[in-house]
């Protein structure tokens, strides 16, 4: 199915609540089963239409992007040296660091304070890694992305949106080896 200018597909699911994707970078409209997505298109043709825009802007930008070479090595001393150095100026402790290829997110923490990154990180340079690290180890005090959250981040990273960016830029540079 198409926008004017933006490809789509549609999966139905057995779920409650339509929703829209675009982590790969095309749309994902995932639907209960019977929903007529026509509604749905319309009621977020606007949001669809800035997303897109956005995602268009970082493919092209991202062409120009180089990927970091780092060993496995270098890449986790790197992860815990950043992971010691938040911990202590935020002064939390963190229990377990794990590393797996994930393919939608750079890193997560779980409730027992878990962090497992996304080896694909290993790519970026490190000013992204320590943002990811960072942004991550602050959920130990606030788990939402809410007001809070976001006046912790500011108080390290001002620029944290552009930051935001160019995670996202890198994304279609490693979503390549995926």
């Amino acid at each position: 199915m198409v926008l004017p200018n933006i490809s789509y597909d549609v999966s139905y699911r057995n779920i409650k609540y339509p929703r829209l994707e675009f982590k790969t970078g095309k749309l994902l409209f995932i639907l209960p089963i019977g929903y007529e997505p026509n509604f749905f298109l319309e009621k977020h043709r606007k949001w669809i239409a800035q997303k897109s825009e956005f995602i268009r802007k970082c493919l092209k930008a991202s062409s120009g992007r180089k990927l970091v070479k780092r060993t496995d090595k270098q890449f986790r001393n790197l992860v815990y040296s950043f992971v010691n150095k938040t911990s202590e100026e935020i002064d939390v402790e963190l229990n377990r660091v794990f590393y797996k290829r994930m393919k939608t997110k750079w890193a997560s923490l779980s409730p027992k304070r878990n962090l497992t990154v996304n080896t694909l990180l290993r790519h970026l340079p490190n000013k992204l890694i320590e943002y990811v690290i960072f942004h991550e180890i602050a959920h130990i005090i606030e788990k939402k992305h809410n007001n809070k959250f976001w006046k912790i981040i500011i108080k390290k990273f001002k620029n944290y949106q552009r930051l935001e960016q160019d995670l996202f830029i890198y994304w279609f540079q490693v979503a390549k080896k995926l």
